[in-house]
């Protein structure tokens, strides 16, 4: 296994040990020394390469951590692991898949210390699963529990003179119902609640386990902690110390009763990235291609299904900006590099999608299944797969969810936005010339009728029944009686209910399919490859090249949006906002338009 997790780290460029920025330099070691490895977390890991990594530096990918850390456990060079928090902006999940590799490396007999300047929910959870947790001095702790807030949109849809016609499959599903309800119904809160009670229960299962704390325990914890001090957090037994960074390695060196010694990526085989010093080879390196990927060792592939679903080619951001979306074009693209490829022994299809276009969702499942014909494909689920998600994560033979992973939304939302009131207080003449009994049906001036309705519905349920004969053959024993109708679940409840195979993480995801085929010594790779530095370019200034006043208009919407939300909750609904607009193409959707936000 550690033959695996060195040739990973490798092969993907992106290990994440590095020296904290304050006072924290490499010395050599003697008989007497500790050396400690030094993992950095900053912002959110990305679940794939993207953009800059092929430049030797880009950002780290969360599987790269996971191997960072589990490859430290078994070196014995190290005594012990210090991860900083410098301003991460961690999911729940990826907490869950980083915990879990911390705790394998604490049952090696070695200890980890998380030192952060403040403490979030996010932060707090990670933190939990070390042996210390250090405050630096005059820095904070929050922790006040979860608060949701739903918006819900009809009176001002109305007030602007726009009626949101859209019809949903499944009592449970709640997509339409920002847009067409002042309040929620009964079945959404009944399941909007229920994941959330989920999700909470989650979260203290994971301080309490690591701060040795009972429910009362945390319960008055939790009454300082929404905002504490350090001398605050410790008396309340959520943190253990509090640090001057400075004196950091003097205080670890206390613990160890030895000089401390930070050590710095021991497992670089050579330098990477660029001379930039030189501006022919800083050139030349933006304009090379991707990395090419050669295969020539037992590999697994990675295959990730990141964002909002749409067709055609993937996507780095809507018209919001700031979200993803993958395209079925892209995917099956992927899919078809890698049935190419002999020595990809097996797939794991890697899902972080609320779901999208009902036609992308169904090409994708299609491709899954042309490659399960040829490869074993399992399927790892990281935040979310919801919907359209859900949809593509069927098609696999074997499912993997974090403990807080999102599932289900089994259900179908279409519609369209009927804007003839608005036009008139705008003062807007619109003249319609149709052509065929249809033609009219997607008019965005006036709603539908009777009949309609009727048609669209019908259409709608094919699409459902669609949906539900694919997860009824994936999903051997899954009752859709209690699992569909747009209802959702956190990961460990997927799993009693057949919806899931097994709690884990994607590093569990592959070593499991690596043991089922008998793999040892494996590298993993990861599809659709990275852009290269002319298509980034292509993507984020093309639009502008051909309409710049669009663009101006879309980057100060983004600008107004991320100034009243702030950036972590901006990118949180970005997805949702986006998927939404799909409804300008496409009339019927699987799509979970709900983000929840952990602070």
């Amino acid at each position: 296994m550690v033959a695996h997790k060195l040739s990973c780290i490798h092969q993907t460029g992106m290990v994440g040990i590095l020296l904290a920025n304050v006072g924290l330099t490499s010395v050599a070691s003697s008989a007497d020394d500790v050396n400690l490895a030094v993992i950095e977390i900053s912002g959110t890991p990305a679940e794939a390469e993207t953009g800059f990594t092929w430049l030797g530096d880009g950002s780290e990918t969360l599987l790269g951590m996971v191997n960072t850390i589990d490859t430290l456990a078994y070196d014995k060079e190290f005594s012990g692991l210090v991860i900083r928090l410098k301003d991460s902006a961690l999911g729940v999940t990826q907490v869950e898949e980083i915990g879990q590799a911390i705790e394998r490396y604490r049952e090696t007999g070695k200890q980890v210390h998380v030192f952060a300047e403040g403490y979030n929910t996010s932060d707090l959870l990670l933190a939990s699963f070390a042996d210390e947790i250090i405050l630096q001095m005059g820095g904070h702790v929050s922790f006040p529990g979860l608060h949701m807030e739903e918006m819900y949109l009809a009176d001002t849809l109305s007030w602007v003179g726009v009626q949101a016609q859209l019809v949903q499959v499944g009592d449970f599903k709640g997509a339409n119902e920002t847009m067409t309800r002042t309040a929620p119904s009964p079945q959404w809160d009944q399941n909007i609640s229920g994941l959330l009670d989920g999700m909470y229960g989650n979260i203290r299962s994971i301080i309490m386990e690591g701060r040795d704390l009972n429910d009362r325990e945390l319960d008055e914890a939790m009454k300082v902690v929404w905002a504490a001090s350090g001398d605050e957090a410790i008396e309340a037994g959520i943190i253990d110390a509090v640090v001057d960074l400075p004196r950091l390695k003097t205080h670890l060196g206390e613990v160890y009763d030895a000089e401390i010694n930070w050590v710095s990526d021991p497992y670089a085989v050579a330098e990477g990235g660029v001379d930039f010093s030189s501006p022919l080879a800083v050139f030349g390196a933006f304009m090379a291609e991707s990395a090419p990927v050669h295969i020539d060792h037992p590999t697994i592939a990675v295959l990730h299904i990141e964002g909002t679903i749409i067709d055609g080619d993937s996507s780095a951001g809507g018209m919001f900006g700031g979200g993803s979306s993958v395209g079925s074009r892209t995917i099956r693209n992927a899919i078809e590099a890698i049935l190419k490829e002999e020595m990809i022994e097996g797939v794991i299809v890697r899902v972080n999608s609320p779901g999208g276009s009902a036609i992308a969702s169904e090409v994708m499942w299609q491709g899954i299944e042309r490659l399960k014909s040829e490869k074993p494909v399992w399927v790892s689920v990281g935040n979310m797969a919801a919907s359209g998600g859900y949809y593509v994560l069927s098609a696999g033979d074997k499912v993997f969810v974090n403990p807080s992973s999102i599932v289900g939304s089994i259900g179908v939302i279409g519609g369209k936005y009927t804007m003839g009131e608005l036009y008139e207080k705008a003062k807007i003449n619109i003249v319609e010339r149709s052509r065929g009994p249809m033609s009219d049906l997607f008019s965005a001036s006036k709603p539908w009728d009777v009949n309609q309705l009727r048609i669209m519905r019908e259409e709608m349920e094919e699409t459902y029944d669609l949906f539900i004969s694919r997860i009824e053959a994936g999903r051997d024993g899954i009752d859709l009686d209690e699992t569909a109708e747009g209802r959702l679940f956190i990961g460990l409840d997927a799993v009693e209910l057949k919806m899931a195979d097994e709690v884990g993480g994607l590093d569990d995801a592959i070593n499991a399919l690596a043991a089922e085929i008998e793999l040892g010594d494996f590298d993993v790779i990861h599809y659709p490859k990275p852009p290269s530095f002319e298509d980034m370019l292509l993507e984020s200034f093309g639009q502008f090249i051909e309409s710049p006043s669009t663009l101006i208009g879309t980057s100060q919407l983004e600008v107004m949006l991320r100034s009243v939300l702030g950036d972590r909750r901006y990118l949180s609904v970005v997805d949702t906002l986006n998927a939404l607009l799909l409804l300008r193409d496409e009339k019927v959707l699987l799509v979970n338009p709900r983000a929840i936000y952990i602070k």
